[in-house]
């Protein structure tokens, strides 16, 4: 499997403290237009969600009025991480706990899709639910937990056992 037919997705959502257009968000919502500039001219970025606003905090995620999401595909790993860590991408990191509320479940995932796929809302709310279900997969995964790049298939619910089977079968 050739990896450069591949590039990594990835998905992460919060939850916002206050409203966008509130004094508590300013500092955040003023920075998405420069950071998402330099995403976008960064090596190893393929491409990013975005609606005719120019960013995505304005397009629905998971039901929750008060969930933003922000998904891209980057060349590889090494590529979404030197931008994650790096400028003022950092330093909103940093500040993320003033804007946005402590989510007990997987908030971010990533995985591999076809190169020049551009992946949807909802494929992305697939993999991230995948994710809290399941754990790491090759289907959805973490940076901490990688995988290969490559198909992947979900993980299949299991099948409940018929009471009268299992039943039966202890009485034998």
């Amino acid at each position: 499997m050739n990896p450069a037919t591949y590039e990594l997705a990835q998905v992460n959502i919060a939850r916002l403290k206050a409203p966008l257009d509130s004094p508590q968000l300013k500092d955040f919502v003023d920075a998405l237009d420069p950071v998402n500039a330099v995403a976008d001219t960064s090596d190893g970025f393929v491409w990013r969600l975005k609606s005719d606003s120019g960013n995505a905090t304005d397009i629905p995620v998971l039901g929750d009025e008060w969930l933003i999401i922000n998904m891209s595909v980057w060349r590889d790993a090494n590529a979404l991480t030197a931008f994650m860590y790096q400028g003022q991408h950092r330093e909103l990191l940093s500040r993320r706990r003033e804007w946005f509320e402590r989510l007990a479940e997987a908030v971010t995932t990533l995985w591999w899709v076809p190169a020049g796929h551009h992946p949807t809302v909802a494929e992305a709310e697939e993999r991230l639910l995948h994710l809290r279900a399941h754990g790491p997969t090759p289907y959805a995964f973490t940076l901490r937990t990688s995988f290969p790049a490559g198909p992947a298939e979900p993980i299949a619910e299991p099948v409940a056992e018929p009471m009268a089977d299992a039943v039966s079968r202890s009485a034998s």
